[in-house]
């Protein structure tokens, strides 16, 4: 049995299994509930401050700025990453988050998961904001992936985003649940996870694939998601 001191593994409201992962919920998944509750909330209104078009300027500035001090070199890369955030590749990820670690609840991750995308398309239907005009596309491919041909007319929230967010969220979630790795080592994969995160919301921008406006929006719905997924 596990002796409360200086033993990292202690956990008073739970159990350490074998690979060093807490199994039960702790106190601390309240604040983290009320963190995804803050996170929506500000989706909310954030979208309804978009709505009226209070980012317009805002959003031009940020695109023309991007495409002028970024090289054009960066079009490859950064459309590579536009495929990684696809709908197919970031569910197989969740699988096989799911497979490496099992006390991952898949049901409530991928109820989550298709919640965000009806959130998604009902912001992209329902809320006037048109996404950048084909002066800005600087997509390196001449081919998507499937679900890239859904296109309801608005680009709010970036899909892309949401669903970085949403991996990342329960990966960050992870590498924070196993005693076992050193602090060191978790540090460093939560820099590795946030380096990708802010790549991928500056190279939406960037492609012209969204506006600014676009990926804060997916940002707050994916990661607000992704902790109730995980409060749950």
């Amino acid at each position: 049995m596990t002796e409360k001191g200086e033993n990292s593994n202690f956990n008073p409201d739970g159990k350490v299994n074998p690979i060093g992962f807490v199994e039960r919920r702790t106190p601390a998944m309240k604040k983290i509930l009320l963190l995804g509750l803050f996170l929506f909330l500000s989706f909310l209104i954030f979208t309804f401050l978009v709505a009226l078009s209070n980012f317009s300027k805002l959003d031009l500035i940020t695109t023309k700025s991007l495409q002028l001090i970024i090289p054009r070199i960066m079009d490859l890369p950064f459309s590579l990453l536009s495929l990684l955030g696809s709908l197919e590749i970031v569910s197989i990820l969740l699988l096989i988050l799911w497979w490496f670690y099992k006390k991952l609840n898949l049901f409530y991750v991928l109820l989550g998961f298709a919640i965000f995308h009806i959130l998604e398309l009902f912001g992209k239907y329902f809320v006037t904001h048109p996404g950048p005009t084909s002066e800005f596309f600087r997509y390196y491919f001449s081919f998507a992936m499937p679900s890239s041909s859904v296109k309801p007319g608005s680009s709010y929230p970036s899909g892309h985003l949401g669903r970085t967010m949403f991996v990342s969220v329960i990966i960050l979630f992870l590498i924070n649940q196993n005693t076992n790795m050193k602090k060191a080592n978790k540090y460093f994969l939560y820099f590795l996870v946030l380096t990708f995160d802010i790549m991928m919301f500056i190279s939406r921008i960037y492609l012209g694939e969204h506006w600014l406006s676009d990926v804060i929006g997916g940002s707050l719905l994916g990661s607000s998601i992704a902790i109730f997924s995980l409060a749950l």
